[in-house]
């Protein structure tokens, strides 16, 4: 598909026998949509073993491995895509690529997701096994703006995954949990201009639902916990490290060092370089 340099590969496979020694666990590379549409398999993915069963579907990053612990491809029918991202790695943001119309912030923020959530398996989620089906109809049949529909419909498949995995995850836990989950993200991400409605998006709720649990939970509004947050981490960089205030103010999220010395010390009654001298005293 050389007009979809993206996609590295979108593979229907029907398995009609046991097939030994053609599915063992190993890493394939490329951000992975893996369906099963019949039969039951049962995989190792990332070390741990899961049974599978049609219209669940497992999501893997680039550096996840996956296969059967026996090698064995079993008896059934299964879909994927596989798409290549311009760029994605452990210590990379997620970036898609030109083709994508999803905004670079949600892209970041998907990519977070998927780097400390995945491998996912979204159990009975038919809806992206018949988006993947859209998909090829689209490849196979090449009408009129068919690139444009299929990139359309890629958009379309990462968001409803993203979704999926965050109410999925939210029902499977409290909400304690969950804020406990958001706010490690946070911890790792000061510097991404978190809002609302991607904090929520974290834990599988409305911006609405989400603004009152953390307040009840915390005592705090969903911002305010994070410019917590965010001093927390400059105040330990003051102590610690030799970098600039404005070095600081951006590392922890702050759009100027002026922003950053009026919020530090309204909330510690300090200017950071006055905290920052009472620390080698």
């Amino acid at each position: 598909m050389t007009e979809f340099r993206h996609i590295k590969e979108l593979i229907r496979l029907k398995n009609p026998t046991v097939r030994l020694d053609e599915w063992p666990v190993r890493v394939r590379g490329g951000l992975q949509i893996v369906c099963i549409l019949e039969g039951k398999f049962e995989w190792l993915i990332e070390h741990q073993r899961h049974v599978l069963y049609p219209n669940d579907v497992v999501v893997l990053c680039p550096w996840h491995g996956y296969g059967s612990p026996t090698n064995t491809l079993e008896i059934g029918s299964l879909a994927w895509l596989t798409i290549e991202p311009a760029s994605f790695e452990p210590s990379k943001e997620l970036f898609l690529g030109e083709w994508s119309a999803i905004a670079e912030a949600e892209q970041k923020l998907m990519g977070r997701l998927f780097m400390t959530q995945a491998p996912m398996v979204l159990n009975n989620f038919k809806w992206v096994c018949d988006l993947l089906q859209r998909i090829e109809t689209e490849v196979k049949q090449a009408e009129f703006a068919y690139q444009t529909r299929v990139n359309q419909l890629l958009d379309e498949l990462l968001v409803t995954i993203v979704r999926q995995l965050s109410q999925q995850q939210n029902q499977r836990r409290d909400f304690p949990q969950a804020f406990a989950q958001l706010e490690q993200l946070l911890r790792n991400s000061l510097d991404h201009p978190w809002t609302v409605e991607e904090m929520a998006a974290v834990v599988g709720l409305g911006s609405t639902a989400f603004t009152e649990k953390v307040k009840s939970f915390s005592g705090f509004s969903p911002l305010n916990y994070l410019i917590n947050i965010r001093i927390a981490e400059a105040m330990k960089q003051l102590r610690q490290t030799a970098k600039s205030l404005t070095d600081i103010a951006l590392d922890t999220g702050f759009y100027s060092s002026q922003h950053f010395s009026t919020t530090f010390k309204k909330l510690t009654g300090y200017t950071p370089g006055q905290f920052r001298k009472r620390g080698t005293q």
